[in-house]
């Protein structure tokens, strides 16, 4: 289960443009490149947020018998 939260967001279509462009050119999904901004804006208020750790992928390593 993803821990994030998700919800609708409307945007202006030239905003939603400039938003995939910018994520593009930084090799990220819109959603990451909107979290991003966000985050730094949050950081230039003056906002702290922490990040949440990501579930951890892969293979559980194996345990000694």
């Amino acid at each position: 289960m993803s821990a994030k939260k998700p919800f609708a967001l409307r945007l202006d279509p030239a905003l939603f443009a400039a938003l995939e462009r910018a994520a593009a050119a930084d090799l990220r999904s819109l959603n990451a490149e909107i979290e991003v901004l966000l985050r730094e804006a949050l950081a230039r208020r003056g906002v702290k947020v922490a990040i949440t750790p990501a579930p951890r992928r892969g293979r559980p390593p194996t345990q000694p018998d």
